[in-house]
């Protein structure tokens, strides 16, 4: 059993048993169907069927040449339809399974952002090695099992563009630094140092979350999973069609990345709304529409 598909909707399943009904409508009646040919006796086939708004269980496996269908393995999915980042993306196979997952260096992050492919055969078209980096517009999702509403943070117009020039200006740091640049190096180092002294001259007397508005913080020994702090800006409640299920959708500005998350209504704490916070761990997937040239 796949634990996050509690996160659009199946918390009841108990068994993979439970699963072989459902299973069976997304392969006879699936919205979507990719396939690829990966020897002459073999089709890799991805099965996809929506179980709710932009939410839903994709199947993968193979076809031999009898017409035979092994499923290899499915996994839940949670789909964005904003452009987060159009930098480029290197892909990785899995070692257990023929999945794969992506890496994005995003300068308004710092690190490199790793994430489940949800398109994994419109990456295996492009007949490509591993590690090669790819041009590819990036959206990105996320599926939660627990998660809190906080309250928003209020700021006002100076403190806003205040906020914006020192992102723009962090990033372009970031870009010297990553290409070698000494100084720009050292003037990261200090900044550092000086935001640390700032926060721990005032959590001796203000709250962790009123001064910390967004954070993206690598969790556990998972690659793609993140304990995220985001501002929400929008937020629906989804039905699941097939389990009668609600899901929370909720689109947030994690560090000016957007992310869209399901999490199940019973594992929110809280309620939602437009300028509150989400805080939970999330499994982060990506959808990257390569450029063929």
């Amino acid at each position: 059993m796949h634990r996050f598909l509690r996160a659009i909707g199946f918390s009841n399943l108990q068994s993979r048993q439970e699963l072989k009904p459902v299973f069976g409508k997304i392969m006879d009646q699936p919205d979507k169907k990719k396939k690829i040919e990966v020897t002459p006796h073999i089709t890799y086939t991805e099965f996809s069927m929506e179980f709710g708004s932009q939410m839903g269980i994709t199947l993968r496996g193979e076809y031999d040449e009898k017409g035979f269908f092994y499923m290899e393995h499915y996994f839940p999915y949670c789909e964005s339809r904003l452009i987060t980042s159009s930098e480029d993306i290197t892909v990785n196979k899995r070692v257990d399974t023929n999945a794969f997952t992506g890496m994005c260096d995003d300068l308004r992050l710092g690190i490199s952002m790793i994430f489940y492919l949800q398109n994994a055969v419109e990456y295996l078209e492009l007949h490509s090695a591993d590690n090669t980096p790819h041009k590819a517009k990036l959206t990105l999702s996320g599926l939660s099992l627990s998660g809190t509403i906080l309250l928003g943070i209020h700021h006002d117009t100076d403190s806003i563009r205040q906020h914006e020039q020192r992102i723009q200006h962090r990033k372009r740091l970031i870009s010297k630094a990553k290409n070698g640049d000494q100084n720009a190096i050292d003037d990261l180092t200090l900044e550092d140092i000086d935001l640390s002294a700032k926060v721990h001259s005032r959590i001796q007397h203000e709250d962790l979350y009123s001064l910390v508005e967004t954070s993206f913080i690598p969790y556990g020994s998972e690659s793609d999973h993140y304990s995220i702090l985001g501002v929400i800006v929008n937020w629906s409640l989804i039905q699941n069609t097939y389990t009668n299920e609600e899901v929370y959708q909720i689109l947030l500005n994690c560090n000016d990345i957007l992310i869209t998350v399901c999490i199940n209504k019973l594992d929110l704490y809280g309620v939602p709304a437009i300028g509150r916070r989400f805080k939970g761990v999330i499994w982060m997937q990506g959808h990257a529409d390569f450029q063929k040239f």
